[in-house]
């Protein structure tokens, strides 16, 4: 949405229209900027400057935002100058169409218009103490000489469109009026009795009907007025506000005890308990209070009052866990065990005390932190960056709480872990910690140790790195005096002593492995006795924010609620009008750090990422293997009244047709893989003969193993030498002799790796190609595999071809990711892979169907 045109329309075309929540918040910024044109009265060829927001308006604007792709580079400077986007877009229009700007608005939505539109009048009447308040209806038919809106009472209308000629005119003017009476039963009763062309003495039960309807009839065109005294164009009111965490708990971490305390105030002044009981009392929702009105919802201040005091009274007594505190400092109702402050955020506000204020303070802002000096034993550089990322999580683990560092690929984890466990030994001495990695990762994690912290001991807790037996024999003394132990989520499985022993740190390399909440190893991880945890992983949310809750159960358990409590308040949040994300992200933020390759403040040496769509043509054997399978699928959901039954043909036909793309006999299971019977073997052929030429190497991802072989000896013959492959059945131990070799032996020209094996952790910056012959059609697997060359290290572009054969699945899959990054992602990235086995027959069968015309035609 960065271009102003766009944004542009988005606000003045229709607005009635159900959008995905990240397009509905770029329609609502874009309505707030055609607002403020509203009042304005600009000639053809004339634009003067729309002053934007405040920036703490466009603060909170930010952390109301949904999870959107690039919403870790939202800001208000960002929605500023998307502003001033607008504001040239609109003088091109606007140059475009000739129009003055009224007529200009009028052209594009005719509730865009001020000059003509009813206003709603609520005045104070202080010497009529039963009706205390006067309401009048006017219009404005023109400006006055100085620009100021001319107000006419509404029943001047009647005369001045008198005519049976100006009928219409007067039909239009009312319009607004009578599409709010709709919804209004107020105000369809003084319309009905004709009321509303007269002045009228109101009751304080009369006023509060118009200042709950305020939004309704703004929507409906009606600009409603309050009294020149009300601040913001509503009374005051009173608000429960509640302090957590003034003083520092006796113990720190996610068991610490916060204090708690409540006072209700009105406009900063805390009120009397005389005061607060009148304002409990009052039952026409206005109330006069110290010589002024004041707006009261008597039910509602009653229950938050009553729901805050019982967690005062608890904590004063207890203590205030501090997950719970958490969720009540981001009115975040996880399990509905804490006050719903969100609904009643113009009622009650939580505030962080000194103490706690600080400290967040210093989560959200690692750069401000003292530094965290490694000492000599650091045989390396850190970035910036870097340095910013140990800082912090020193910081955490130092308050006893858990952090996800959750930096981009290739941004050096690795290289910020071992600088941490230098800093904890150096300044609590030395104590063993655990970090759990995939099989694969292992020998990296020991290579890099060796290369940038060699004082560390650190021993590699898996069958490949020593005998079973003396594996399995180990205690916890056996590795009291180890700085490091290294293991995988399947060894932990198996070696009971990981989980009987007290770890300073439980670190996970990949902490996306643990996504599923319920599978053993993530059981396993999660039962760690340990002082800090902390997970690392460059894609925190990899198909949705279920993904974020099992890593946060287990850095700070406890923190985001139970999983189904978790759920609800995710669909809670979700089914707001309009959708707001900002208490969740005040949960997280605190504990994640995010940092991005393409953010040239973070990193400005990195060469530059070019994705392209590799499109490739069917052959004729794979165009009618293609369409046989359409129709038995066609054929089996017509006999299918199973559900499970039904979900088992639908994958079992997808696979079917991504190995019919891949090549015909990966499907037939012949074994002859003849060249020309696959489009993509083809088109392989021309990518891989143009970097032949170049010299330069290439990657190679796909999700079956069992085509690895035939694409290693069809690019074999391109090169003319051999490649290397990587699969899960390559051994453990192997796998870093064959890293080194690729990045080190100039005369290796490709690696085909499998998207499991070989698609996180592994360093091969010595490519500058990447392929994807499969697409996974998980935006975060591809990105994961992508990086093992987009990294730092890397010195040349990176080209990354994704595969894509016309006219099939593959192309209508590809636009539905695409379409899904521009949408929608959670608010730490992260798309979702998508589930095709929930989708109708109908759709379903549409998606796979085959365009023979596009599937044929050469590339």
């Amino acid at each position: 949405m960065g271009d102003g045109h766009g944004l542009l329309q988005l606000g003045i075309g229709e607005v009635g229209t159900h959008l995905p929540p990240a397009l509905a918040f770029w329609r609502a910024f874009a309505m707030r900027f055609v607002a403020a044109l509203c009042g304005r009265q600009e000639p053809a060829g004339q634009a003067a400057a729309i002053p934007a927001p405040p920036l703490d308006e466009l603060a909170t604007l930010v952390d109301e935002a949904p999870p959107m792709q690039g919403g870790e580079y939202l800001r208000p400077a960002v929605l500023e100058a998307l502003w001033r986007s607008m504001q040239q877009a609109l003088g091109v229009e606007r140059v475009e169409s000739g129009l003055p700007l009224q007529d200009f608005l009028k052209s594009r939505d005719s509730r865009w218009r001020l000059v003509g539109r009813v206003h709603f009048n609520l005045a104070e009447n202080r010497k009529d103490p039963k009706y205390p308040f006067a309401f009048m209806a006017t219009y404005t038919p023109s400006l006055a000489a100085q620009g100021v809106l001319r107000h006419l009472p509404l029943g001047q209308a009647l005369r001045e469109y008198a005519s049976a000629d100006d009928r219409e005119k007067l039909l239009k003017l009312l319009e607004p009026v009578s599409r709010a009476s709709e919804s209004c039963r107020w105000l369809r009763e003084i319309v009905d009795s004709g009321e509303i062309f007269h002045p009228l003495r109101w009751t304080p039960r009369d006023a509060t009907r118009l200042l709950t309807d305020v939004e309704t009839l703004e929507e409906a065109g009606v600009i409603v007025r309050m009294p020149t005294s009300w601040r913001m164009n509503r009374p005051s009111r009173p608000s429960i506000e509640a302090t957590v965490g003034s003083n520092a708990p006796s113990m720190v971490g996610v068991q610490s005890l916060l204090d708690f305390n409540v006072s209700v105030t009105l406009d900063g002044e805390a009120l009397t308990a005389e005061e607060i009981d009148g304002l409990l009392a009052a039952t026409d929702g206005l109330a006069l209070l110290r010589g002024r009105w004041v707006e009261v919802d008597a039910e509602r201040l009653k229950t938050t009052l009553d729901q805050f005091s019982a967690v005062e009274r608890k904590a004063k007594s207890e203590g205030l866990p501090f997950a719970q505190a958490m969720r009540l400092l981001a009115g975040a109702d996880v399990g509905g065990e804490t006050p719903a402050t969100a609904p009643a955020a113009q009622w009650a506000h939580v505030a962080a005390g000194p103490w706690l204020a600080e400290t967040l303070k210093q989560c959200r802002s690692p750069e401000v932190l003292a530094a965290a000096d490694p000492g000599d034993a650091l045989k390396g550089e850190l970035r910036h960056y870097q340095q910013v990322g140990v800082r912090w999580l020193a910081f955490l683990t130092q308050l006893g709480l858990g952090g996800c560092l959750a930096d981009d690929m290739g941004l050096g984890k690795t290289i910020q872990i071992l600088a941490l466990l230098l800093t904890l030994r150096q300044r609590d001495g030395a104590a063993p910690s655990l970090l759990v990695a995939p099989a694969s990762l292992l020998a990296n994690w020991a290579l890099e140790a060796a290369r940038f912290a060699p004082s560390l001991k650190l021993t590699v807790a898996h069958p490949s790195f020593m005998p079973a037996g003396r594996l399995k024999a180990m205690t916890p003394r056996d590795v009291a005096g180890a700085d490091l132990i290294v293991t995988s989520y399947g060894a932990l499985l198996r070696l009971d002593w990981l989980a009987q022993t007290h770890w300073r740190l439980a670190l996970l390399d990949e902490a996306q492995a643990i996504k599923n909440p319920n599978a053993k190893q993530t059981r396993a991880v999660k039962t760690l006795k340990s002082e800090g945890r902390i997970a690392l992983t460059g894609t925190p949310i990899e198909n949705n924010l279920r993904d974020l809750w099992s890593i946060f159960d287990f850095i700070n358990p406890g923190l985001l609620g139970g999983s189904k409590a978790f759920a609800n308040f995710i669909k809670q949040l979700s089914a707001q009008e309009p959708v707001s994300y900002a208490p969740l992200r005040k949960l997280a933020a605190p504990y994640i750090l995010r940092r991005l390759k393409a953010d040239k403040s973070v990193i400005a040496d990195l060469p530059d990422k070019t994705e392209v769509q590799a499109f490739c043509p069917l052959t004729k054997k794979q165009a009618g293997l293609y369409q046989a399978a359409v129709v038995d699928l066609q054929e089996s959901l017509r006999r299918s009244s199973d559900d499970i039954a039904r979900r088992g043909l639908v994958l079992a036909l997808l696979m079917r047709l991504k190995q019919i793309c891949n090549h015909p006999s990966q499907w037939l299971g012949d074994g002859a893989y003849d060249d020309a019977d696959s489009g993509k073997f083809a088109r392989l052929v021309e990518i891989a003969e143009e970097i032949a030429s170049r010299q330069e190497k290439l990657l190679v991802f796909t999700q079956f193993k069992e085509i690895i072989s035939p694409l290693e000896t069809l690019l074999n013959e391109v090169f003319g030498r051999p490649g290397l492959i990587l699969h899960g059945a390559t051994a453990v131990g192997k796998r870093k002799a064959l890293v080194k070799t690729f990045q080190e032996d100039e005369r290796v020209p490709f690696f085909i790796l499998s998207l499991k094996a070989g698609g996180a952790g592994l360093n091969l910056t010595a490519a500058s190609h990447v392929v994807h012959f499969d697409r996974w059609w998980n935006p975060a697997v591809e990105n994961q595999a992508t990086d093992r060359a987009y990294r730092i290290g890397q010195k040349r572009n990176v080209l990354v071809h994704k595969f894509v054969c016309r006219g099939t699945i593959e192309e209508r899959i590809d636009r539905l990711i695409e379409s899904k990054r521009q949408l929608a992602q959670d608010f730490l990235g992260g798309s979702g892979e998508i589930n095709l086995t929930e989708m109708k027959d109908e759709e379903l069968l549409d998606l796979v169907k085959l365009d023979l015309n596009a599937a044929l035609k050469e590339s």
